[in-house]
């Protein structure tokens, strides 16, 4: 049995009931997993190999009912969606107001809203944490990336790997977000957590509508609920800090009887921080330590990784001189320390421009490498180390192709590439590895002493 303890009985005004009222059914729609496709990937889900992008997705919840998405019910939804909820919200605060005219206060009811609310803003706010405290979200630049022109980026993809060259940072803005969703999920320390939020993810929201992100509409959600559960103590705080007036704290709560209610809730709570902040944490470290998910994780050809002077380049037995315009004409040739080669040329390619977080679990969706960028042909390639053959497969050129090549090794900085273009053309490529420095790394060694590049 519930035992109501508040030291506030007041009657609530007449615009507060229907305010709250309003915002309780609009909160609870955008809150609650009401969207079929939710569940329908929810059962789909692996769970004796449970992932740490399947908990990712389940924290990353919005509903979809007007949306599309390229990961229906995992998807973060839109504007449009929030104004069918604004919706249904105001027709049912309507309702409620007519069939309900002798109520005097929700203590009760906006106390459970502010659990519910505080238990999803911890999870969502936590879910990024992770992926940042071990720098995944951002993570180093590839060889690829680190030579690719500067105006070869989008904005995003310049925001991202100006993140990702900084690890430390990045796991310190993680730590941030852990620290205000653990703080989240105890109501003594709620407050403190949903202030934390509307601080550092409002900095994220601009972030996105500066550098043209693709999780304006998450982040200004999450933004949303923090706010709602700062109201509770806003004007307390205002009187205690602005007006240096005595300020009494709100005592109100409801206490569960003791024995299977109060067990229960205990058990729940003690679940809930197992999945989405033991187990979500480990598995994240883990993929931090054995798979980048942004990266594929592919074999490599061993021994390989750099970049290379494409010194000789023929097609149908004719040599292409060196032409830094020419479509047809490699410059250079980069092997990634994963199944990706990268050619830099001047043909044309088509830019992937999705910038929304996505988990993918299989290598040949992994896009970060290429995402937001132009300049460079990446191709996802395998290795058969026993025939010396690769073969290789374009992830972003208009019209896809498919190499065969045998390779042979000279010496150590060389590798000689031979076979087919598609169904008809011979290609010829010697390779010759540029022992380039990189003054990201060299400086990481000692500022203090002088570089040589």
């Amino acid at each position: 049995m519930n035992t109501l303890i508040t030291n506030d009985a007041s009657k609530w005004e007449g615009y507060q009931k229907v305010l709250f009222r309003f915002f309780a059914i609009y909160f609870l729609l955008q809150a609650l997993p009401l969207d079929w496709k939710f569940y329908g990937n929810l059962f789909s889900i692996n769970w004796a190999n449970l992932g740490f992008g399947d908990i990712f997705y389940i924290s990353r919840y919005t509903p979809q009912f007007v949306s599309g998405s390229s990961n229906p019910g995992w998807g973060i939804g839109t504007f449009a969606d929030w104004a069918l909820l604004g919706v249904i919200a105001l027709i049912g605060a309507i309702v409620w107001t007519a069939r309900d005219k002798n109520a005097e206060n929700y203590n009760r009811l906006y106390y459970w809203l502010r659990v519910i609310l505080r238990y999803r803003l911890a999870i969502g706010i936590i879910a990024y944490g992770f992926i940042k405290f071990f720098p995944l979200q951002a993570p180093y630049p590839s060889i690829s990336n680190l030579n690719t022109a500067y105006g070869d980026f989008n904005r995003w993809k310049l925001f991202s790997l100006s993140l990702g060259i900084v690890p430390g940072y990045e796991s310190f803005l993680g730590l941030v977000e852990i620290i205000a969703g653990l703080l989240l999920l105890f109501r003594r320390t709620a407050t403190f957590g949903a202030f934390a939020v509307v601080v550092f993810t409002g900095n994220v929201f601009f972030s996105n509508l500066a550098y043209e992100g693709g999780e304006t509409v998450y982040s200004l959600y999450l933004i949303t609920i923090a706010s709602f559960l700062l109201v509770f103590d806003a004007l307390r705080l205002y009187k205690l800090v602005a007006l240096r007036e005595p300020t009494a704290a709100n005592t109100f709560k409801v206490s569960l009887a003791k024995g299977l209610p109060a067990n229960a809730r205990l058990a729940l709570k003690t679940a809930f921080i197992f999945f989405f902040v033991v187990l979500y944490g480990y598995k994240t470290y883990a993929a931090y330590h054995h798979d980048v998910y942004q990266f594929p994780n592919t074999a490599a050809l061993p021994g390989a990784a750099g970049i290379y002077n494409v010194s000789q380049y023929r097609v149908n037995g004719t040599d292409i001189p060196y032409d830094e315009y020419s479509p047809n004409r490699w410059q250079d040739v980069v092997f990634e320390k994963w199944g990706t080669i990268s050619v830099k040329s001047n043909q044309a390619v088509v830019p992937d421009t999705a910038n929304a977080e996505e988990v993918y679990t299989a290598s040949n969706k992994r896009n970060y490498e290429f995402n937001g960028t132009i300049g460079r042909i990446y191709y996802n390639y395998t290795v058969d180390t026993t025939t010396k053959v690769l073969k290789l497969t374009s992830r972003n050129l208009k019209t896809p192709e498919r190499l065969t090549l045998h390779y042979t090794r000279p010496d150590s900085a060389t590798i000689v590439l031979s076979g087919v273009r598609g169904a008809q053309d011979s290609v010829y490529a010697q390779l010759t590895r540029i022992n380039k420095k990189y003054l990201l790394k060299e400086a990481s060694v000692g500022r203090s002493k002088a570089l040589k590049l």
